[in-house]
């Protein structure tokens, strides 16, 4: 995305650049990127000058786990691009095939101080595609990807096995689930030997498969294994089945995960936890509570916070945050999970996270604290360009 300013300062704010301390001050921002940042931070000369008039300046906020743009609200099933339910295994699909920029869903995501997110296909297959993160404006999914892929989606529990035992298909059953896994991943060492040995002998690979590709950048540690669980049993057989072929392992939803936080914590695996704002609407979400965000935290779990949107509105990120934190959470590491936490999953945390120089300008102008729910974004910026802005707000 190109900068409409070429520079800018914002001054006269209170900055919170999540990488160190807040403090009141500048934010300078040149072609794009962060180009100084702190108290005595100065406009540089002929640079536009917005007076932040004492508002908080953040980063942009990151929702590693959503479906905006892939599960576009008020279409129905035109709009409904998540699943490609005709087979168990389709790593080689890709959600950034699916995405439409014009979903309403990228508007409240901007609105509610949000600048990428992370989108996946859905968890009614047991290996459901390719992870892509992006920025929350554009004109074309080109024009908006940040990294392709993130990751490969994956998912355990009552999902796979409701949609494949209901079409009388394997699988059924939580066992044969993994059965699944085990064997696409049995076959992905097979292509890799096969593949690395064509190679090695100089030889032609006419062996391509798109499936295997997918899934042997995950064995090889290029990307992680996004891995769909809610309950503790099958987030101790996501622990189980990375462990026996060595991949990078991330849980996405865990909303038991604080009944096994000590096993998680001690194999270093990141929970992006949530969505928190959303009806017990199976049994293995009857544990959801904004209580285990802080759970999960003080067991020296790294978290992140995610909308799942639709299934919570987007907007609603950073009402999560504040909801677990008036459960628990330390608001220091409320904000960490919206920001360089769920950016680190994503492979993003260079570029997008934190307000530090060199960064992209991917910044939101608050009324106030962002924890309080009775403050709102007022400005966002993606890469130095202005893409939304509450009406009525001062800052331009």
């Amino acid at each position: 995305m190109a900068s409409v300013r070429n520079t800018f300062a914002i001054t006269n704010a209170h900055v919170v650049p999540i990488e160190g301390d807040p403090y009141d001050g500048t934010v300078v921002v040149a072609d794009g990127r962060i180009s100084a940042v702190g108290p005595k931070a100065k406009p540089p000369r002929r640079a536009d000058v917005i007076d932040a008039e004492g508002g908080w300046v953040l980063p942009g906020f990151v929702d590693a786990h959503t479906h905006v743009g892939v599960w576009n609200e008020g279409e129905g099933w035109s709009g409904q691009d998540t699943n490609e339910m005709t087979d168990p295994v389709t790593a080689q699909v890709r959600a950034l095939d699916a995405i439409y920029p014009g979903d309403l869903g990228f508007t409240d995501a901007l609105s509610g101080g949000i600048t990428t997110v992370g989108i996946n296909p859905g968890s009614g297959n047991v290996i459901g595609g390719h992870c892509v993160a992006v920025h929350t404006s554009g004109r074309t999914v080109d024009e908006m990807v940040l990294r392709s892929p993130v990751g490969i989606k994956s998912a355990l529990g009552e999902n796979p096995k409701r949609v494949y035992g209901d079409q009388k298909k394997a699988p059924s059953t939580r066992l044969g689930t993994a059965a699944v896994m085990r064997e696409a991943f049995v076959a992905t060492q097979n292509y890799i030997l096969k593949r690395d040995a064509a190679k090695k002998e100089k030889k032609p690979f006419d062996g391509r498969d798109l499936k295997l590709e997918a899934l042997a950048m995950v064995l090889e540690r290029e990307i992680p294994w996004r891995q769909h669980s809610h309950r503790a049993d099958d987030i101790a057989t996501a622990i189980r089945i990375a462990d026996e072929f060595g991949y990078e392992l991330v849980l996405d939803h865990g909303t038991e995960a604080h009944l096994v936080a000590d096993l998680v914590a001690a194999k270093g695996i990141p929970v992006l936890i949530g969505p928190l704002i959303v009806s017990r609407s199976k049994v293995e979400v009857r544990n959801r509570s904004t209580v285990n965000p802080g759970l999960l935290a003080k067991a020296g779990v790294e978290i992140s916070i995610i909308t799942d949107h639709p299934v919570c509105p987007i907007a609603y990120l950073v009402h999560q945050a504040t909801l677990a934190v008036k459960d628990g959470l330390d608001r220091d590491t409320a904000l960490r999970a919206i920001t360089i936490n769920p950016a680190r999953v994503l492979g993003l945390e260079d570029r997008i996270g934190s307000l530090e120089v060199g960064k992209l300008a991917d910044l939101a102008i608050w009324s106030g604290d962002p924890l309080d729910m009775m403050q709102r974004a007022q400005t966002v910026y993606v890469e130095g360009e202005q893409v939304y802005a509450f009406e009525g707000s001062s800052p331009a």
